[in-house]
């Protein structure tokens, strides 16, 4: 019997060997690749024999991993007769014109993950409590922490409702619960508020990142949730509104409210024709002109 050499302790004994990789470990380390550039927007991956010898696998577990990755758009071309093609522009949803809107949930956070592999991260933000975008940071931040990105700069700037002032929405069906909603509406805004500020400051003291986060506080409801990533790209949804049911001090009130995380987000680029341009364009003067005037100092805290 041939014995592996690599795998005997010095006393004679077999030693055991490392445990083989899944085949979703593979494919989250193929999906890493990918994201941190390291395999470009189409190019071909190496093939399946070749994978299975770098990562100690069998051909059957690197195609389970690379459909993995092609059910996450990252790969095309999978199949077993040639190797993997990757997938053009990933971790973004297509944008310019003809490209169809994704939920909030679907759509902001690849394309807020792929904001964070400039050296200059610029987001600025209007919204109702800015739930969906601290969900959103999820993803890049564990990228930092993982040594996959480190962005030299990060500025966010956030609009968000008064809370001095009396929301359009989200309203009670019966007036004299108008306080009570209020009250659990500010805790949520303030909530949210300091997760997202919190942690993108860390940064500064784990990673040495320049970071700034501000938000400023809007005298009206905005009736539309605005995006605008790295000066290149606008994304925008309607807050549509219906009428629900939530629980509020152990009673339930009836509401009118919009599902923020569930808006239909329409992408426009920079580059993808005059008319993407524009709305680029018109957003950051739109963004900036409440910023700079009618805006307030916003405090976190109820």
């Amino acid at each position: 019997m041939v014995v592996d050499r690599e795998h005997v302790s010095v006393n004679g004994r077999k030693r055991p060997q490392p445990p083989q990789m899944s085949h979703r470990e593979v494919a989250d380390e193929l999906r890493a690749r990918i994201r941190g550039r390291v395999l470009q927007p189409g190019q071909r991956m190496p093939t399946q024999a070749q994978l299975a010898e770098e990562f100690g696998v069998d051909r059957g577990t690197v195609r389970q991993a690379l459909r993995i990755l092609q059910q996450e758009r990252l790969l095309t071309n999978v199949s077993k007769g040639s190797p993997a093609t990757v997938a053009p522009a990933p971790d973004r949803a297509p944008a310019g014109p003809g490209a169809p809107p994704q939920p909030t949930t679907v759509a902001l956070a690849p394309r807020i993950a792929a904001a964070f592999a400039a050296p200059h991260v610029a987001i600025d933000a209007i919204c109702l409590t800015s739930i969906s975008l601290t969900l959103s940071m999820g993803e890049p931040l564990r990228r930092i922490h993982a040594g996959e990105l480190k962005p030299a700069k990060v500025d966010v700037r956030v609009l968000l409702p008064s809370r001095d002032i009396d929301l359009a929405f989200p309203a009670p069906v019966d007036p004299a619960d108008a306080d009570r909603l209020h009250e659990r509406w500010l805790a949520m805004r303030n909530a949210q508020g300091q997760v997202l500020q919190h942690n993108l400051l860390a940064l500064r003291s784990t990673h040495g990142i320049d970071v700034q986060v501000s938000f400023r506080a809007l005298p009206f409801t905005p009736p539309v949730k605005l995006y605008l990533v790295n000066g290149s790209e606008a994304l925008f949804a309607y807050y549509t509104l219906r009428r629900r049911e939530q629980e509020i001090d152990d009673e339930q009130l009836q509401l009118y409210d919009a599902e923020g995380t569930r808006s239909m987000l329409f992408a426009f680029e920079q580059g993808a024709g005059p008319r993407d341009a524009a709305f680029v364009e018109q957003s950051h003067l739109w963004f900036n002109a409440l910023w700079e005037t009618i805006s307030s100092e916003l405090v976190l805290t109820n």
